[in-house]
This record gives structure tokens, sequence and C-alpha cells, in this order.
């Protein structure tokens, strides 16, 4: 099972990519796509949702394409994770009542919740310049 799906992936190694960029303004996202090994169309799809996130944002012109719309220490992975792939559940009976009718008097919930506050507070926890620092060294 895989929390962070191949599509989670390539978001932020595009993501990271503009981070370490953030002062050269905005990227092409063909140039990010072949640095970041992203196929093209696929890198084109998961800007616009980055962008309709608010995450990104496009930039037109000769030098245009994509940029963050903050600086890189106030994106956190977590919003990440929801734009490209939605809410991160460990499971479905977290979801809300509708979703499992056991909710009530089951012992397996509680402890789930636990480990999933522990989750979103990590995942909240790291930002885009955590993680572009933590690339080669920097």
């Amino acid at each position: 099972m895989d929390i962070l799906r191949r599509n989670t992936d390539y978001a932020l190694r595009m993501l990271v990519n503009l981070a370490r960029n953030f002062k050269d303004g905005a990227q092409s996202t063909r140039s990010v796509a072949a640095e970041e090994d992203v196929p093209y169309q696929l890198a084109c799809k998961l800007m616009q949702r980055l962008a309709k996130a608010g995450i990104v944002e496009s930039c037109m012109g000769s030098k245009g394409g994509y940029r963050l719309t903050r600086k890189p220490s106030d994106t956190k992975l977590l919003q990440v994770v929801e734009a490209i792939q939605g809410p991160v559940s460990l499971n479905r009976c977290l979801l809300g009542v509708e979703s499992c009718p056991r909710q009530e008097n089951c012992g397996v919930r509680a402890s789930l919740e636990g480990l999933q506050v522990q989750l979103n507070d990590y995942l909240n926890s790291i930002t885009l310049d955590k993680l572009a620092k933590g690339r080669n060294g920097n």
C-alpha cells in the first residue's frame, strides 16, 4: 500500500524544483518535467491541478511557466498531497460517519484516529523549503 501515489511523487518533485528556483521566477513545465523525469503531458495536468489548489500560478509570456504562489516555507506537504490525491486516510472508517456504521462501537477506530492525527501533523510540518534543502545535501 502506498500512502503517497505516483502522481503525488511527481508533483512533489516538480514543486521541489520550483522551490529551489523560487528566486528565479517562473519555470517552464517542459524544463521542470525533463529535470525531474516526469512525463510532459502528465506534468501539465499536475501543474493545472496544483494551480487550481492555489499552490502554483501560471505566468504567460516568453519567460512564462509556473511559479509557487508563496514562499516555499509556506507550502506544506499535506497541502500538496491533498491537492493531488485528496485526503490521506489510513482507513475508510476515518472519512466520516456515513463511511462506517460501526464507528460508535469500534475498538480499532480510536487507535487509527490517533495514528491519523500523527500522520497529518507530520505531513503538515514538512514544507517545500525543507524538502528542497534535503536534496543534494543543500
